[in-house]
């Protein structure tokens, strides 16, 4: 298990992005992973990056749907891995049901069916196929102009529950998870993924974005786990994941709520080497890539605390993890004072 790293804000500039890739390419973490951005667009950044001289593999974690025709969202993907020289994963979601109206006019009627068709359509126009579809929630009849080798581009769908589990492993090359506990991904999204995947190869493999925090002097955990967690717990079917998953969260006892994230490993604490140790139950969960999160302390402390932290878990998960990166041999492009919060 190699992890990789996620920058989990909407930054405002590039430049809050590169302390990140900066540490993707001086450690070798397997990818720099960003979410879906309102403010400084995410592939723009990107982009913004590789130009910057920080060429590592990339991932979205999750772009929506509404926002870009699949074409547009292929062209784009496949413009990152040309930019780059690296692979990427093209992460794509459903979204809130009432920004998706704000955008169409109506939400999806059935979520399943428009991840299954949009990301049909990317993957074929990916792999160089033209493309004919007529279908509920996209037309498209086109194909993307042919170029000569560009490297790998993953099509991801983001998953929560079983029952868009089962659409990734009909579709997907990658299901991108978000705070699922170890437990719930082996015994409730790994077989739903494989049901989906029935006459394919393989299924998809498992990308899990989960929470950190170094326990250091001076530092309230419960605090920071509670402040990575807190947009997300307010969401009714985050909530109900958790809980599906034997978390008991109360409102009123935010205490109670912390230990539950702790205990289940949806928020992962301690030194850098119980977090090393806490995360290869994601590894034994059938996980494949973990994606390092430290929203907590990128909130609390700053972005220069939250790279030392991850920086110091992947130096642990070297010892603990047999396949985990060495450091790159090549330096890093030198880090932008400006811009940086904290």
């Amino acid at each position: 298990m190699n992890p990789a790293v996620l920058y989990p804000l909407q930054p405002d500039h590039p430049e809050l992005v590169a302390p990140f890739a900066a540490l993707v390419r001086r450690t070798g973490a397997r990818r720099l992973w960003m979410c879906q951005s309102f403010r400084a667009e995410t592939h723009q950044v990107l982009a913004y990056l590789a130009g910057a001289g920080h060429t590592v593999p990339v991932g979205t974690s999750v772009t929506l749907l509404a926002l870009r025709h699949p074409y547009e969202a292929a062209l784009q993907a496949r413009s990152l891995a040309l930019l780059t020289g690296e692979p990427v994963v093209a992460g794509f979601g459903i979204g809130d049901p009432d920004f998706v109206a704000g955008l169409t006019g109506r939400p999806y009627a059935s979520p399943r069916t428009a991840v299954r068709d949009y990301l049909r359509s990317v993957r074929a126009l990916l792999d160089g196929e033209p493309v004919a579809h007529s279908g509920p929630y996209h037309h498209l009849h086109a194909g993307l102009p042919a170029l000569g080798h560009t490297p790998r581009v993953e099509v991801a769908a983001g998953v929560l529950r079983p029952g868009m589990a089962r659409t990734a492993g009909e579709v997907a090359d990658v299901a991108v998870t978000w705070m699922t506990p170890p437990s719930y991904v082996a015994d409730t999204l790994r077989p739903a993924l494989a049901e989906g995947a029935a006459g394919r190869a393989c299924p998809p493999r498992v990308a899990t974005a989960v929470h950190v925090v170094v326990d250091r002097p001076g530092r309230d955990v419960r605090r920071l786990a509670l402040a990575a967690t807190a947009g997300h717990l307010r969401a009714p079917h985050y909530a109900a994941m958790l809980r599906a998953a034997g978390l008991d969260l109360d409102e009123h006892d935010p205490a109670g709520t912390a230990d539950a994230l702790l205990r289940h490993r949806v928020v992962v604490a301690g030194s850098p080497a119980e977090i090393a140790a806490g995360l290869d139950a994601y590894r034994r969960a059938g996980v494949d890539e973990v994606v390092l999160n430290p929203t907590g302390v990128l909130l609390g402390e700053g972005v220069h605390a939250a790279v030392a932290d991850v920086e110091d878990i992947l130096d642990a998960c070297r010892s603990f993890l047999p396949d985990a990166p060495q450091h790159a041999a090549s330096a890093s492009p030198p880090e932008s004072a400006g811009h940086l919060v904290g």
